[in-house]
């Protein structure tokens, strides 16, 4: 018996095999959970689709979080194939890749701040609001994905961790908001990792390098470890855990000096 099983889970942010969601995704179909699946544009969708039927599920459906018709849409897609959804992953930001470079102020822009803001903090509302109705009367739990420079200043890092520090405190505001309808709200704050998304940040090497010289693990998280952290996190095992954000680093975040 899986941690998972009879859950049916919506996966939004794969975009490659060697992101987080993808290591996320795994893991709950390990578990046993149902997935369905979301690709942000025509482009992606032969490779999420490809994905999707590794893992046993033909459900995917587009969508731009930065459309709040494309985010609506997919709980209709999904209508037509479940009469409920019990978990709702969020592995979606992005920045301009221009700001995520240099000194914080010099390469700061309002249009990029605020589209920092929109995809990678707003949209988990978004999704979470849309999501409620096919939540009801489950165990439901929503997850999304953070870093450290949400708390801390990181190099190059710049208006993400703002944008992320955005992400944290709507974790908290969705889980009292969501508490009352028994759905939880969960962040997990993984270490550097090798994705796809992430080498749009300069500098990302000397990120692992530090992580392996100074996490108490001397190493690296991987997605796959990642996943299981997921998977416990949205299980009824962790009925009691919302509002929380809880780092997956092999131990970095609680190293102050080396």
């Amino acid at each position: 018996m899986g941690l998972l099983d009879g859950k049916r889970a919506l996966i939004v942010g794969v975009a490659s095999n060697r992101s987080i969601a993808w290591g996320i995704a795994k893991a709950m179909h390990r578990e046993g959970a149902e997935l369905a699946f979301t690709y942000q544009n025509e482009k992606l969708r032969d490779r999420v689709e490809k994905f999707a039927s590794e893992l046993g599920s033909e459900i995917t459906v587009p969508c731009d979080v930065g459309s709040d018709e494309q985010i609506q849409g997919v709980f209709e897609h999904i209508d037509d194939y479940w009469d409920s959804l019990d978990i709702l992953v969020h592995s979606v930001a992005y920045a301009p890749r221009e700001l995520l470079e240099g000194e914080y102020l010099e390469s700061l822009t309002r249009e990029g701040f605020l589209t920092a803001h929109e995809i990678s903090s707003y949209s988990f509302s978004a999704l979470g609001d849309a999501a409620r109705p096919m939540m009801k009367g489950r165990n439901g739990a929503m997850l999304t994905l953070t870093y450290i420079g949400a708390v801390r200043a990181m190099p190059n890092y710049n208006v993400m961790g703002v944008a992320k520090a955005s992400l944290e405190a709507n974790v908290r505001y969705m889980a009292a908001s969501l508490g009352p309808e028994n759905i939880r709200v969960n962040a997990i704050s993984a270490g550097p990792i090798r994705t796809l998304a992430a080498s749009g940040i300069s500098g990302l090497r000397d990120f692992l390098n530090q992580v392996e010289k100074s996490a108490p693990l001397r190493r690296n998280v991987t997605i796959d470890e990642v996943g299981n952290a997921a998977a416990f996190l949205c299980s009824d095992y962790a009925s009691a855990i919302t509002g929380e954000i809880t780092y997956v680093d092999c131990g970095y975040n609680a190293i102050g000096m080396t």
